[in-house]
């Protein structure tokens, strides 16, 4: 069986621009791509924690050390600068490949700097 699990994670990004005429969807600091694993051109998922708008583009290189975070194109109207967002990519894997596989899980400050790095998420107590 293949199963769609969580791959990294950008927990609680600021949006620094969004810009509806630019050509690509999500520009993201390059450190930021290299340290979670997203790729360039990958589909990302952005959760925008501000507004509530969920939808899917795909990820491309901002500039290194920039800590930018750009909503651009068609998606430039469900986030706006300011706004905190989610941003996560998934991956396809087997229970096998499972059986060792733990995600990246980034977590941002209202600068976009990196305050943690883990690779789960504890359980939830009531």
């Amino acid at each position: 069986m293949q199963l769609t699990v969580l791959k990294a994670k950008l927990h609680q990004a600021m949006v620094t621009h969004s810009e509806l005429e630019y050509d690509g969807s999500c520009a993201i600091d390059g450190n930021l791509l290299d340290k979670s694993g997203i790729r360039e051109y990958e589909q990302i998922q952005i959760y925008n924690i501000t507004n509530g708008e969920r939808f899917t583009t795909y990820a491309i290189r901002a500039e290194n050390g920039s800590r930018i975070i750009s909503v651009n194109g068609a998606a430039a109207h469900k986030a706006s600068p300011g706004d905190r967002v989610i941003i996560c990519s998934y991956g396809v894997l087997d229970e096998q490949e499972l059986q060792n596989f733990k995600p990246t899980l980034i977590y941002l400050d209202e600068n976009n700097r990196i305050k943690a790095i883990k690779d789960r998420i504890p359980a939830q107590a009531a």
